[in-house]
């Protein structure tokens, strides 16, 4: 069984800055990708920002130059870095890995999310 722990949201001003921490355990033989989606109050969730195994990362042009992702492959451990946040960055914001157990295929995990609010 695989859990993904986020942890770091909170309630914060225009123009702060705030870390995400999500941590997956469990009998991981491989993390393929790990991430970050948001979804705002009537809104569908959105890709943030991605960083492949190897590979370059990716992010949503809303958060270009302002938030950063990294990873931690030792501790199965990704993070956000957030910057210069805005109130549309209010949402909650769930992490996301695709990972193997064992030897198996590919599987697609997230985690319960972490609210993160902009405002004055």
């Amino acid at each position: 069984q695989v859990q993904l722990v986020e942890s770091g949201g909170g309630l914060l001003q225009p123009g702060g800055s705030l870390r995400l921490s999500c941590a997956a355990s469990g009998s991981i033989f491989s993390v393929h990708v790990m991430g970050w989606f948001r979804q705002a109050p009537g809104k569908q969730r959105e890709l943030v920002a991605v960083v492949p195994s190897g590979g370059s990362t990716n992010y949503a042009d809303s958060v270009k130059g302002r938030f950063t992702i990294s990873r931690d492959n030792a501790k199965s451990t990704v993070y956000l870095q957030m910057n210069s946040l805005k109130p549309e960055d209010t949402a909650v914001y769930y992490c996301n890995a695709i990972l193997s157990l064992g030897r198996g295929a590919p599987m697609n995990y997230w985690g319960k999310g972490t609210l993160v609010t902009v405002s004055a």
